[in-house]
This record gives structure tokens, sequence and C-alpha cells, in this order.
């Protein structure tokens, strides 16, 4: 019988990243990293061994840890995640961080609208640090928005979800802030391929990744209130293409923000007059 000593020796023999090991053992036996690193001696049983055994072979094929656990922490939120929903990244909590001192300039009660919410990520952590704000989430998939739908019921946070593309289903509806996380991908991308078991749908955006971009900047003054916020998540590489998007399109107050890894991972801008 594998113990879980045995079981992360197997994990690093196979490649595997020790944090992704620790992640997944500690949901298959449903214990914290400390009793993992305190019990190394303790025993798989017959079942939990086959699962681990199929979960390493899974993780092995770049199957992200989210999709075999099934949950994911974001802003301090503990999501369900399945493989109709991106998997969070850390990188995307800039996108709410920078929400959240938007918000703070405004008084209480304000409306924000996140657009391609999938899990409900962005929307939800918003709403739970900040509960007075009417707080509206849009998805083009059902799937994915079911995923939302459960997460934000199974917290307790309130948001208005609503199934379309875009702005479609908010037909004279207007925001005092919209984010944004958006498929910014370029189709053939090399990085695809590791990205498979991801939606293709929220993952990329025409030939250069900022289709998708082009029509939330286009069609956002139309839904924002007289100095309102736009906050769009794009790769890392694709700040100054989204810059000159905004600037284009008369924009003001373009700025960035940067990731964990000190790229400018976040672009936003208050609405043309």
């Amino acid at each position: 019988m594998s113990t879980v000593a045995e079981a992360l020796r197997q994990a690093r023999a196979q490649g595997l990243d020790r944090a992704d090991a620790m992640a997944l053992l500690g949901a298959l036996l449903v214990r914290s990293r400390t009793w993992l690193l305190t019990h190394d001696d303790a025993p798989l049983d017959d079942a939990q061994q086959a699962r681990w055994q199929d979960w390493l072979a899974r993780r092995r094929d770049d199957v992200p840890v989210a999709y075999l656990t099934g949950q994911h922490e974001f802003h301090g939120l503990m999501l369900a995640v399945t493989p109709d929903v991106l998997d969070p990244r850390p990188d995307t909590e800039t996108l709410v961080d920078w929400a959240l001192d938007v918000l703070a300039a405004l008084p209480p009660g304000r409306a924000l609208v996140d657009l391609g919410t999938g899990s409900g990520a962005v929307a939800l952590a918003l709403k739970s640090r900040r509960p007075d704000a009417q707080v509206s989430a849009v998805d083009l998939s059902p799937a994915a928005l079911a995923v939302a739908r459960g997460n934000g019921e199974r917290l307790g946070l309130a948001v208005n979800w609503h199934e379309g593309a875009w702005f479609a289903p908010l037909a004279g509806r207007r925001f005092d802030l919209i984010v944004s996380n958006p498929p910014y991908i370029a189709e053939g991308d090399a990085h695809l391929p590791a990205l498979r078991h991801e939606p293709l749908l929220a993952l990329t955006s025409g030939a250069d990744g900022l289709d998708a971009i082009r029509q939330i900047v286009a069609d956002a003054p139309a839904h924002l209130a007289p100095g309102g916020w736009l906050l769009l998540e794009h790769g890392h590489d694709q700040a100054d293409a989204v810059a000159a998007l905004l600037h284009a399109a008369g924009w003001q107050a373009v700025a960035h923000r940067q990731d964990l890894a000190g790229h400018r991972r976040c672009t936003g801008a208050r609405r043309p007059d």
C-alpha cells in the first residue's frame, strides 16, 4: 500500500510540479498541505491509489489541476471549476484589485458588469469585497453560466447573471464600471496545444487575439455612465495594442496595471465624452 511520501515521490519522478502534486494529493485525501507534510507515512487505500494514478496521467497530459480537483481558489473564494470554464489564473486578480480601487472612489451602491464571466470568478470576487455594489455578469456559454450561478448560490453572493454575447443581453443598461477578461489569444498561437483541455471559445479571438477587445471597446461607451471606467485583461504583450484601440476611440485617462510577474496585464480607461 502506497503512502503520502511515496505518492509524492511518484509525482516527482513523473516530472510533476511539487505544488501541483501537493494540491492534487490534498484534494484526493481531503487534507491540508500541513497535514500532508506531517503525515507522510499515512497510507493510501486501493481506491485512492487508483485515482492517484489516473490524476498523475491526466496531469501529465496538461489537464489543469482545477479540472481534476473540481475547484480553485481565487481572491479568497473557493470556486467550483469544470472543463466548461477557464481555470482562473492568479494574474486575473490584478483586474479585480484595479476594479476595487475604482469602486473605492465611487459612492456605495454603484453598478458594474463582468463580461465573459466564465466561472464567475471576477464578478463574485467583486461582490464579496463590495456587497453594496450591484453586480451583473454575462457569458455566451450556458454551461459556463451554470457553473457561475452555482458558485454564486453556494457562496451566498447575489449576482445578476445574463446569457448572451457581450452587451447583447444588456440593452438599455448603463454601468459605472465594466470589467472583462475576454478571449485574447491569437488563433494558431503556439501555446494553444498546452491549453487544449480548456474551452477554445474562452481563449481565442481572431488572427491577432484582439477581436473581442475591439468589440468591447467600440460598444462599451453606450453602456457606461458619464465618467465610467472600462477595465480589460489581455496578454502580457498586448498592452500597447489595447491602449492604441482605446486612444483611437477617444477614451480618456488610458492606464495599465501590472500582474504578479511585472507584465502590463490590464489596460483601462474612462468613457469618452
